[in-house]
């Protein structure tokens, strides 16, 4: 009687153990269910613990991301060691972003050589998102890159325009090198010089505009760019499959967040790959193409309000100096394709030009372009 007793005890034990397990099982596998769809993460490559997917990205990293988004989508996470990145490489998400979300990613990562460069954080670019981010942005703005600022310096940057165009005449009692610098300006002009050459066709197009709108001038003035539609839709062009910043600042989300459908958390940096989005065939037809007249009859442009083209970023922490920089860039062009016939060096053709980009957060041409400056005869 005793055994059975027993028995039935160790049965019943067992069941309730069992009951429990279950219950707990079930509970578990709930609470997964609920949390998967609750929180939908964008796709993301296999990560390596410690290092994430540091293993997927070569040295150019804006093509490394642009490849992982043929494959995984144009909204992918990644883990960079231990830090959270989701990837933007589209116009969509770009908006989403830049625009709709703007103020839940209007802060900046903090990094400990961005700290120390910037004196911790001072600058306008790096400065948390804040009263003194407000504040320095209203002073560049207001008083720095305004409209009536950039106005003011006309006559210099027209001075300086002419000295530098006499120091290549001087030196064209035959021919001239024309090498540009790293920055981001100058950078822009390398690669629209690198792509007329390549396009004669088009060189010839952006001279005819310019000469004849020049007339009998010796330079081209700020006033005349405004009629110089080709010239602009040249540097549009140039801007889209060459931006100078091809990966723009990282931003880091201050809230939780739902983008394009993805749950987003708190914390995660975000970085938009604008060199991507130039080439992105839901954009642009014939993407790897330089074709300047795409923009001739379109309102596209890079002011940030256009997201498949966003070299200079958008919202908020859209660069404030965009004026400045494509005045500059607009009056060089013109001047040196005016003023000057360009070839390439003896024995190199269009085909041979070498196109590969640098690394860095500038993408500038690995190696300097050559040209020769011959005096224009017209």
């Amino acid at each position: 009687m005793l055994s059975l007793i027993k028995l039935v005890g160790q049965h019943e034990a067992s069941l309730f153990l069992f009951t429990i397990l279950v219950i707990f099982l079930v509970a578990l596998f709930g609470s997964f269910l609920s949390r998967k769809g609750r929180r939908r993460l964008p796709p993301s490559p296999l990560k390596l613990p410690i290092i994430g997917n540091l293993h997927n990205l070569g040295l150019n990293l804006p093509r490394s991301l642009w490849h992982l988004a043929k494959h995984f989508g144009p909204f992918m996470l990644l883990h960079f060691g231990a830090v959270k990145v989701f990837i933007v490489s589209s116009a969509d998400g770009a908006r989403e972003i830049m625009k709709t979300h703007d103020i839940i990613f209007a802060n900046r990562p903090r990094l400990r050589a961005i700290q120390k460069l910037l004196y911790n954080y001072r600058d306008v670019g790096s400065a948390p998102y804040g009263e003194y981010w407000r504040q320095i942005k209203s002073i560049c703005v207001l008083h720095l890159l305004s409209n009536r600022r950039i106005q003011s310096f006309r006559a210099v940057r027209e001075e300086e325009t002419a000295l530098m165009i006499d120091e290549i005449e001087r030196a064209t009692l035959i021919l001239d090198v024309f090498t540009a610098g790293m920055d981001t300006t100058y950078t822009s002009l390398e690669w629209a010089m690198t792509e007329l050459l390549r396009h004669p066709n088009v060189m010839k197009q952006l001279q005819k505009e310019v000469r004849e709108i020049a007339g009998e001038k010796s330079y081209i003035q700020e006033k005349d760019l405004e009629k110089m539609h080709y010239l602009k839709a040249v540097l549009k062009e140039t801007l889209r499959l060459h931006p100078p910043v091809p990966l723009l600042g990282a931003r880091e989300s201050t809230q939780d967040v739902e983008v394009m459908g993805y749950n987003i958390a708190a914390g995660t940096w975000v970085i938009v790959n604008a060199w991507a989005i130039g080439r992105d065939p839901m954009s642009w037809e014939q993407p790897e193409e330089f074709i300047p007249e795409r923009f001739l009859d379109s309102s596209i442009d890079f002011k940030g309000h256009d997201f498949q083209l966003i070299p200079f970023g958008s919202g908020r922490r859209g660069c404030p100096g965009i004026l400045f920089a494509t005045t500059i860039s607009e009056l060089f062009l013109a001047n040196i394709v005016h003023k000057f016939d360009w070839t390439l060096p003896s024995g190199v053709k269009e085909k041979d030009i070498d196109m590969t980009e640098s690394n860095g957060l500038t993408m500038h041409r690995k190696f300097p372009l050559i040209a020769i400056a011959n005096k224009c005869s017209c």
